[in-house]
């Protein structure tokens, strides 16, 4: 009976061994180990997720564009969004010092970049040797916006986008173009019958949707993720400009058939007067940028970009249109210390506000302002002599750039409604 028991102790002795044995083993593989572990690789210098196929894309890519002295820069807007809440981490960051990959190896499906094209020398030895490099390029053009009131030149194309990719990852290279109210525009990104769909996954595409418009950003250079890139010095004002970014064109060719019809007039006082109410608009886009309140052309200022592409010269005066939400109580001061005394003000801000300001020349500067219901939109009106009031009512619009007399300036994507709707006539006669 002892000897059974003796037998007994010595198995679960045995037994208990084994277990502790096996439990040291687990605790050294999952804990100390990884501890361990995670303090050499620390001492070594490594570097989490550089290893990524979005990282290796985006450094071979600044790699091409650095050996060519392409200024290209980022406009990624979520990694833009992930730079600026960290802005002055970025910007006290030194080449080599990450050790996370923590912007470039966010999830997604491109990486945006941005040149000036006016700034790129070697476009075609650039697209030669970004292929050898083993990108496959997709290269996007289209006619120049700028000379479609140049019948000669009117079919000139120009490089509008690039799309490339290595590996699974892809880099839109967005060209931006000057324009003459020196700002940045780029076009459409339009797929011909011959591009294969399933190239990238266009949908997902920032930008191209639509032309866009941007102020000209100053560059600054950080080092992000270990790799030198450009990037907007205000982030955050490029990050607020791109959903509002849509522009729209002159209609140049219907224009062109407005004046067969209809004579320019070309006297010594439409000139002058042309002259003076382009001076005027530049007068009150420079106060009302001052003031950060948006505006738009409205009335018969809108009528003749939209019908004619340029200043009606028997209006006498300038249009513009500002939400009621965005109206600032020193916005008449503002523009009295300009130079420009308040000549009439209609109406309340709660109803009906207008005001008008006297230019030089004679010519009149009114302010609309507008304000939203549920459904549509309206603005009051009152007659100076009779002091009777109307209220105009429009479709609710919103607000695309466009180029007028060499300045960037808003009016509403909806033209043609808004015009109707403020006329509810023939536009095509109406001055």
């Amino acid at each position: 009976m002892s000897r059974i028991n003796k037998n007994v102790i010595l198995a679960l002795l045995t037994l208990t061994s084994s277990a502790f044995l096996l439990f040291q083993l687990y605790y050294y593989k999952h804990y100390l180990s990884a501890k361990n572990g995670a303090g050499l690789s620390k001492s070594k210098g490594s570097r989490i997720g550089f290893d990524g196929t979005q990282w290796r894309t985006v450094k071979k890519f600044i790699m091409l564009t650095s050996s060519q002295n392409v200024p290209v820069f980022l406009i990624d807007p979520l990694i833009l969004e992930l730079i600026n809440k960290n802005f002055e981490q970025v910007k006290n960051a030194s080449h080599g010092s990450a050790s996370e990959c923590k912007y470039f190896c966010v999830p997604r499906d491109f990486t945006a970049f941005a040149l000036q094209y006016h700034l790129w020398k070697n476009e075609e030895s650039w697209f030669r040797i970004a292929e050898n490099m083993g990108f496959q390029c997709l290269k996007f053009e289209s006619k120049d916006p700028r000379l479609d009131g140049i019948d000669s030149l009117s079919g000139t194309e120009i490089p509008l986008h690039y799309i490339c990719t290595l590996a699974s990852h892809a880099v839109h290279l967005v060209v931006f173009h000057e324009r003459s109210g020196n700002y940045l525009w780029h076009g459409h990104l339009r797929l011909k019958g011959h591009i294969d769909r399933k190239f990238v996954p266009f949908r997902k595409l920032q930008f191209g949707r639509y032309p866009g418009a941007f102020d000209r950003p100053e560059l600054q250079q950080v080092t992000i993720d270990g790799l030198e890139v450009l990037i907007p010095k205000d982030p955050m004002h490029f990050l607020e400009e791109i959903p509002h970014s849509r522009f729209i064109e002159c209609r140049y060719k219907e224009a062109r058939a407005f004046f067969q019809q209809y004579l320019d007039d070309n006297t010594v006082e439409a000139m002058a007067f042309r002259k003076s109410a382009k001076e005027l608009m530049q007068l009150a886009a420079k106060t009302l940028k001052k003031l950060g309140v948006r505006f738009w052309l409205s009335s018969g200022t809108c009528l003749g970009w939209y019908r004619q592409c340029g200043i009606i010269p028997y209006s006498k005066d300038v249009d513009l249109g500002i939400f009621i939400q965005d109206y600032k109580s020193d916005i008449i001061s503002a523009f009295q210390d300009a130079g420009l005394p308040l000549k009439h003000k209609f109406g309340k801000v709660e109803d009906s506000l207008e005001l008008s300001f006297q230019g030089k020349d004679d010519v009149k500067l009114d302010i609309f302002f507008f304000y939203e219901e549920t459904d549509y939109m309206w603005n009051g009106g009152t007659q100076a002599k009779t002091g009777k009031k109307f209220k105009y009512l429009f479709p609710k619009f919103t607000l695309c750039w466009t180029e007028f007399v060499d300045m960037k300036v808003r009016v509403p994507c909806e033209t043609i409604e808004y015009i109707e709707a403020n006329y509810a006539a023939d536009i095509w006669i109406l001055g």
